[in-house]
């Protein structure tokens, strides 16, 4: 009776084990899957990573130059906590911690922005590769925070022996420099741009006067100075552009931006969600009087003084200061 209940005793000891190491193997599985979702937003991030950038001046956390060194280091962090939930090391320490709080900061910035601009447009939580309103990125922060409290609570993850405790200052390391080396910073802002000696030339504006639609553009954008965007409501470069534009417009409203804006009228609604640049005079121009006007290249960003265009700036140039300069010429 004793041989048979230590065997009975044997086996329950046994299959404890086997489902405490099924736990673990699934535990494990849930924790890389988590961090690979973390490497995936922080890699979406960077292609464009112009519209992450710009947030972090709308927001006013920083300005135009310091905005491209933050986003690249918010990147970092993603990637810092995606490869330590990857590979199922320093979770308590790190990785639990950091994780949690990026992702209860996003979900702060979500419900603000939710707050003043609705719930429209992309969120940006996976760049341009998912299209995300707020309230489907809040939710999906939600789900992931209770991915963590079940994390936390249940699971430890691997222990590094001493010696292999260098990973986690090599992958902080490596996390910290990849954004800079995929998606290198580009000093070269636009003050040498715009002081590039180019050859002006004048645009025909009775061209959009004659042919607008939707609104009928103000004839005083022939005279003075006025920042005219010629872009289609389908490019996604015009859209950044546009999100762009309108946070200089927001931080100064005396410069006179206009919008010529290319497309079918299905597209107008999802373009103004995506940039929240309705307030922005516009209308709408098409076929050739467009392409007579702003070229094929888009967008096209004509600095106009009284009918010459004296810049034609790209859009990751495009300065609030040194457009402030400009018009004060």
């Amino acid at each position: 009776m004793k041989k048979a209940f230590c065997t009975h005793a044997g086996r329950f000891f046994i299959f404890q084990n086997e489902i405490n190491m099924l736990k673990k193997i699934l535990f494990g599985l849930l924790c890389t899957l988590l961090g690979a979702v973390f490497l995936f937003s922080g890699y979406t991030k960077l292609y464009p990573i112009e519209p992450f950038e710009y947030t972090f001046v709308d927001i006013g956390i920083v300005n135009w130059q310091i905005a491209p060194f933050v986003a690249r280091l918010m990147i970092a962090l993603e990637f810092f906590i995606g490869a330590l939930l990857f590979f199922n090391i320093c979770l308590r320490k790190l990785a639990y911690k950091l994780g949690i709080s990026i992702l209860l900061l996003f979900s702060i910035y979500l419900i603000l922005l939710m707050i003043f601009t609705g719930n429209k447009g992309n969120c940006g939580c996976f760049g341009s590769y998912i299209h995300m309103t707020p309230l489907q990125a809040l939710i999906k922060n939600i789900i992931m925070l209770g991915v963590f409290f079940v994390l936390n609570n249940y699971y430890d993850g691997w222990v590094l022996n001493k010696k292999w405790k260098f990973l986690n200052t090599l992958l902080f390391a490596s996390a910290c420099a990849m954004p800079f080396i995929l998606n290198t910073v580009e000093l070269n802002y636009s003050e040498a741009y715009l002081n590039k000696p180019e050859e002006n030339f004048k645009i025909e504006l009775d061209s959009l006067y004659n042919n607008a639609k939707l609104n009928v553009p103000p004839k005083t954008l022939s005279q003075s100075k006025h920042i005219i965007a010629f872009m289609s409501l389908t490019c996604p470069h015009c859209r950044i552009a546009a999100n762009k534009i309108r946070i200089i417009h927001e931080r100064d409203p005396k410069i006179s931006f206009y919008f010529v804006l290319n497309g079918e009228d299905k597209n107008l609604k999802p373009f103004f969600e995506n940039t929240h640049t309705e307030d922005i005079p516009h209308c709408i121009l098409l076929g050739r009087s467009f392409v007579y006007l702003a070229g094929l290249n888009m967008p096209a960003i004509y600095m106009v003084n009284n009918s010459v265009v004296e810049h034609n700036v790209n859009y990751i140039d495009l300065d609030q200061g040194e457009i402030e300069k400009w018009l004060k010429k």
